[in-house]
């Protein structure tokens, strides 16, 4: 490097590199001024300044630079290597891949390059093109035992097990007898478990177990080591010594739900679905009952049976687990109880135990069969407990009564607010269920949480906080409030936040390609990766892109005005007005980047420096806080198109993936990726409501296609007249007869029947009252051995609220939507959205301020619970994701 200059200059050129490795920019650039006075064109001096200049985030410059200096010395690797660098710091990897070869051309065995390419390759996934660099720095420097981990990593990824071993077993060949050192032992106990792993990856399990015995001496992670001993065992089908190892790990960890699950299996007492025969129930109890003999301080060993029990002994095994819990006050019991409700059976037990041990307390003080006396505070959480389950099932006037009652006794507990919040919110009165979780919020406010909150946080700005805190549940909820209000650029732009987040983590993953295989963590490296891979496959990530989608779709259907549109409007104006206007923009235009610029002034001074004297980088200003740009775009659906792409990719199971398919590739003239959606969805569930809407649809729009004619159109239509004898529902049926058929099989579905009669519209629409009168003549009928206070009945809210927004769009007839409004405000007393009889807020807010402020209660005196008063007025204001509450989906 530097060597074409004279040696004072190639001095200064040192100087230069060693500045921009050790973070002293200043003194850089200085040097690199230097040179450039004398030798104003040379190359590497250009780049490496304009490198020097992109760490101090003056990128224009940089770049501009760094081009010059290539121009200028096309033939230098130097020149190549700081490209690359220069587009790897912009997250521009394949075009640094680029640059990197071709320096590559010019200096082939310059080690710092190649591994600047492995690496790259790894982010990249270029797994073939990762062994080939990873050999070619391990033939470079042989004696660099990352160099060996690394090109056995290679192979790994690359899906070639075998041949990573086979490099691992030659490092070790050049090892001493003696190795490891006591500095090293770590890092080569984890080389030898990555290699076991391998061993059992590839299915050679002698092997594996061959190697731990003779190795067991040099690997320190013994609990690792155990574990792995005990699955190798397992695989071997060697179930004794499996069962004795992980019966010791028991001991190590008795609430680790992994270990008893495997010693069920070394017993041959587990099942995936859940399902057991008597016999094995019996042998499970005994297991069960006598690891708690054993473990009697394990919550695992008691809870664990109440998935397998059924009848009495489940009810005493249930009776023995909440009883503690319920004296202890666990406000978590009915979150982990919360899975026994899928068990056919189990919910009506767990209520009748409920209500006996309320009534116990009740009339004795003691739980049922005890003669000790149970604190106050028992009775408070088994009204708690019983209100969640009675949520759980739908009954929420028995939830909310017994969730008062719990408040009435004891009006301090934050939980109790909450849980009542989430009560209303199931039944329907978003408004009084946003109250109380502000209320139970306002009761939190403690001083010394507040200054420990602060410490998270880099400014006074909550919502930047929170995107910088990568809060994804709340742009979420925050993206679709603003979609159900019509305001697209803020929903867009809180979707596509979550989507950076997850831009972020596979940039995150990056450094740590050099830094496990120089630590060592070789299991944890190849367990992250893998992780990667399946990122964008997250429920976060899904409902982000679909929520894009459908924002982009929505702007092809209804498009903002766009920047032509304007001009040609403001052409029509009269001359005098139109340079008003045009004055009016400019004057608007500068005052907003003259705030931003101030804004970001103001921020570098009050952030760059801590109270330590440590600089921080400050935040840009966000010159689009609003979306405006978002929506300001040319072809909507091909935006929509790139994150359809990643939903099927990652997400191809889901049902929504494929329906918004089917919508996205409607509006594009796609028919046969169309098509393709519609056969997905069918071999996904094809007795799903939205699944036969698309398959109706599609076969509709294809019968009222024009006669195909041009060669494209005839190969098209080819395709669907082949693949439409699979579609085994238009077997010799009319659509009209498919939709029939559809109804009879599914009617006594609300949702069924609601898409029967919206296709019987769509295919009949002169029978507009009889596909209405379909969803009129719906019946709520009650749920089967549900109960035992009260009938619960089939309908859910949200269901309902679609049915009537279908009534009001679809169908156009308010007064059938008032009707089915006013039928459903009597199944649902508590909907804000059809006025329910009790839903009003003030219920729900001003019984707990008189609650409050009576003096029996004792709080009259607490000032912290007496300051909140105040606060729910302001509550309309507080939060905007409750402004469009009567459309908000309930989970």
């Amino acid at each position: 490097m530097g060597s074409s200059l004279p040696p004072k200059e190639a001095n200064l050129f040192k100087v230069i590199v060693k500045s921009y490795e050790t973070k002293q920019y200043k003194k850089g650039l200085k040097a690199a001024d230097s040179i450039l006075k004398k030798f104003p064109e040379h190359g590497e001096t250009l780049s490496m300044k304009g490198l020097t200049l992109n760490c101090m985030d003056r990128k224009s410059e940089a770049y501009e630079l760094v081009r010059r200096g290539l121009k200028n010395d096309l033939k230098s690797h130097v020149c190549w290597h700081v490209y690359g660098l220069l587009y790897r710091s912009d997250r521009e990897y394949r075009e640094a891949i680029k640059c990197y070869r071709n320096a590559l051309r010019i200096d082939p065995d310059n080690i710092e390059i190649l591994r600047d390419l492995s690496l790259l390759q790894a982010q990249m996934r270029d797994l073939s093109g990762f062994v080939e660099t990873r050999q070619q720095l391990l033939s470079l420097k042989p004696n660099h035992r990352m160099n060996w981990i690394g090109f056995a990593v290679a192979h790994h990824l690359n899906s070639n097990s075998s041949k990573a071993i086979e490099v691992l077993e030659a490092y070790e060949g050049t090892l001493e007898d003696d190795y490891p050192p006591d500095n090293e032992r770590y890092e080569h106990n984890e080389m030898l478990l990555y290699k076991i792993s391998l061993f059992e990856e590839c299915g050679m399990l002698d092997r594996a177990l061959e190697e731990m015995q003779k190795k067991e001496s040099k690997i320190v992670d013994k609990l690792s080591f155990k574990e792995q001993m005990a699955s190798v065992l397992f695989k071997l089908g060697r179930f004794d010594e499996s069962e004795s190892i992980y019966r010791s790990l028991l001991f190590m960890n008795p609430d680790n739900y992994k270990y008893f699950i495997a010693v069920q299996k070394c017993l041959g007492l587990y099942s995936d679905n859940g399902q057991y025969s008597a016999g094995d129930v019996e042998r499970l109890s005994a297991l069960y009952n006598s690891l708690k003999e054993k473990y009697s301080w394990s919550s695992a060993v008691k809870r664990i049976p109440l998935d397998f029990l059924e009848g009495e002994k489940f009810q005493e095994a249930a009776d023995s687990y909440v009883r503690p819990l319920l004296t202890k006050g666990v406000p978590s019991l009915f979150s982990d109880l919360s899975p026994l409700y899928e068990h056919p059976g189990k919910a009506n037990i767990l209520e009748q135990l409920f209500l006996k041990i309320e009534d116990s307390i009740r009339t004795s003080g003691c739980f049922p069969g005890s003669p000790q006396k149970e604190p106050p505070s028992t009775l408070l959480w088994t009204l708690f407990l019983i209100s969640q389950h009675y949520d759980r099932r739908g009954q929420y006037e028995i939830a909310l009564n017994k969730i008062d009652e719990a408040i009435s006794h004891t009006p301090t507990v934050i939980d109790l607010y909450s849980v009542k919040g989430k009560i209303l919110q199931h039944a329907g009165n978003f408004a009084a269920a946003a109250a109380l979780a502000d209320e139970a919020r306002s009761m939190d406010l403690v001083g010394l949480a507040e200054k420990t909150a602060v410490l998270f946080t880099k400014d006074g700005d909550q919502h930047n906080n929170l995107h910088d805190m990568q809060c994804m549940w709340y742009e979420l909820a925050s993206g679709e409030s603003y979609f159900r209000q019509g305001d697209l650029g803020r929903a867009l732009k809180n979707f596509l936040a979550v989507e950076k987040h997850y831009a972020d983590m596979t940039e995150d993953q990056f450094d740590f390609h050099s830094y496990c295989l120089r630590k060592m963590t070789l299991r944890a490296y190849v367990s992250m990766l893998k992780f990667q891979d399946r990122l964008h496959a997250h429920e976060y990530f899904h409902k982000a892109a679909a929520g894009a989608i459908r924002c982009y779709m929505k702007l092809h259907d209804s498009p903002t005005k766009s920047s032509t549109e304007e001009n040609d409007e403001m052409s029509k104006l009269p001359p005098a007005q139109r340079k008003k206007l045009r004055q009016k923009q400019k004057k608007a235009e500068a005052r907003a980047k003259r705030e931003a610029e101030e804004k970001q002034e103001d921020e570098t001074a009050t952030t760059n420096t801590s109270k330590s004297g440590k600089k921080h980088n400050a935040r840009p200003v966000d010159l689009d806080p609003h979306g405006e740009k978002l929506v300001q775009i040319e072809d909507p659906l091909a935006e929509a198109t790139k994150y359809l792409k990643l939903l099927q990719s990652n997400s191809s199971s889901s049902l929504e993936t494929h329906i918004l398919s089917f919508e996205l590739n409607m509006r594009k003239q796609k028919i046969l990726l169309a098509f393709q959606a519609v056969k997905q969805l069918i071999k996904l569930d094809e007795n799903n409501p939205d699944s036969h809407r698309c398959l109706i649809k599609f076969f509709h729009k294809i019968n009222s296609l024009p006669t195909p004619g041009t060669d494209s159109e005839k190969l098209i239509w080819n395709v669907l007249e082949a693949e439409r004898p699979d579609i085994r529902q238009l077997h010799g049926k009319s659509l009209i007869e498919v939709n029939r058929s559809f109804l009879e099989k599914h009617n006594a579905s609300l949702t069924h029947r609601a898409a029967a009669a919206e296709m019987m519209y769509l295919l009949e629409p002169d029978k507009k009252m009889e596909a209405i009168k379909l969803i009129e003549d719906s019946t709520n009928n009650a749920s089967l051995g549900n109960n035992v206070l009260g009938p619960v009945n089939e309908w859910q809210i949200q269901d309902c609220i679609d049915v009537h927004k279908l009534l009001e769009t679809v169908f156009g007839d308010q007064n059938i939507a008032n009707s089915w409004k006013t039928r459903c405000a009597e199944y649902f007393p508590y909907s804000t959205y059809f006025e329910g009889v009790k839903s009003s807020i003030a219920a729900y807010v001003f019984d707990h301020n008189n609650l409050q402020n009576s003096p029996e209660n004792g709080i009259a005196q607490n000032p912290q619970l007496k300051s909140n008063e105040g606060e729910l007025g302001a509550l309309n204001g507080a939060v905007h994701i409750v402004d469009d509450l009567s459309s908000l989906s309930i989970r």
